[in-house]
């Protein structure tokens, strides 16, 4: 009678016989898998060290292109904007202070003059702000002798009040001038009070050209309506003005960006030029040029992007 013990020990053998194949099987299969896999490993590393090189490469190209670009960036704009004047606006905390700093030096090197920097915070054109906004664009607080405000929702009324205190009327336009500075101190204080804005300079006075400096994009639940409120302030600053210019880095063209909204609207397209790589030398001063083709009466979007020219045209 075969007892439990029989069971036992067939049991085990069995198990070392399976064990014993495994071993085995695995002594047999290891040399060529791991040669295999090394060989992999080793042919890995070898793209990995090519693309490096190849990446070095390519950045030291760029490099040149753009220290040469920022080399010949004063000769290529020099007179450009001879005895004109320019506001920046910085609309986004994600522009870069040197970004600010080489445009600025890049426009005294075509003439211009420029008269201030403002920097919207992030409660530009949040709904949450509106009713306080609206109050002072709209109420008693509005310094006297500035012209009717053009629109009748918040959005537009800020836009429209930023644009008028910002900016000089072309010579055509048939009105008296600019507004006092006051009138500017005051309205900037104003909306400075209320958390929307700040001042980058001591002080800031109208100015023929504006250009509005954009960076990354709008992920927020209240991103649609202040992007909606930065293009209808760029508009404003166009229409009140000589001329007005977005420029943004490439993630601007992304969804989201500001850059990509303004291009995707036609009736703003046509009236304000768009520069999409202000962060290159070459974008400057594309950025440049842009406000001094404004002049001429031409509007275009330049850079890298699609459907766009490298360069604004010459005069």
């Amino acid at each position: 009678m075969i007892d439990f013990r029989y069971h036992l020990v067939s049991l085990i053998a069995v198990f070392l016989a399976v064990a014993l194949g495994i071993v085995i099987g695995t002594t047999q299969l290891n040399g060529p898998v791991l040669s295999n896999l090394q060989g992999q490993v080793s042919a890995l590393q070898a793209d990995k060290r090519a693309l490096e090189d190849e990446s070095r490469q390519l950045q030291a190209q760029l490099d040149d292109v753009g220290n040469f670009d920022e080399a010949v960036g004063s000769a290529l704009v020099e007179g450009a904007l001879a005895e004109r004047s320019v506001v920046l606006v910085v609309g986004s905390d994600d522009v870069a202070p040197d970004v600010v700093e080489g445009l600025t030096a890049l426009l005294g090197s075509a003439g211009a003059t420029v008269t201030g920097t403002i920097r919207l915070t992030p409660g530009y054109g949040d709904p949450v702000n509106d009713a306080a906004v609206e109050a002072y664009v709209a109420g008693p607080g509005r310094p006297a002798g500035l012209a009717p405000a053009e629109g009748t929702d918040v959005v537009s009324l800020t836009a429209d009040l930023l644009a008028e205190v910002l900016t000089v009327p072309p010579a055509d336009a048939g009105t008296a001038g600019p507004v006092p500075a006051s009138s500017t101190s005051s309205v900037l204080a104003g909306l400075e009070e209320l958390g929307v804005l700040g001042q980058d300079t001591s002080s800031v006075t109208p100015a023929d050209y504006a250009v509005l400096l954009t960076a990354g994009v709008l992920t927020e639940e209240n991103a649609p309506a202040r992007t909606e409120a930065l293009v209808e302030l760029v508009t404003a600053l166009d229409r009140r003005g000589s001329g007005a210019v977005a420029a943004g880095d490439t993630t601007a063209l992304d969804e989201g960006g500001l850059i990509l909204a303004l291009r995707a609207d036609t009736s703003v397209a046509a009236v304000v030029s768009t520069v999409d790589n202000v962060t290159v030398p070459a974008g400057r001063i594309s950025t440049v040029l842009a406000l001094a083709a404004e002049s001429r009466g031409t509007t275009g979007a330049y850079g890298s992007g699609e459907d766009t020219q490298p360069v604004p045209p010459a005069s």
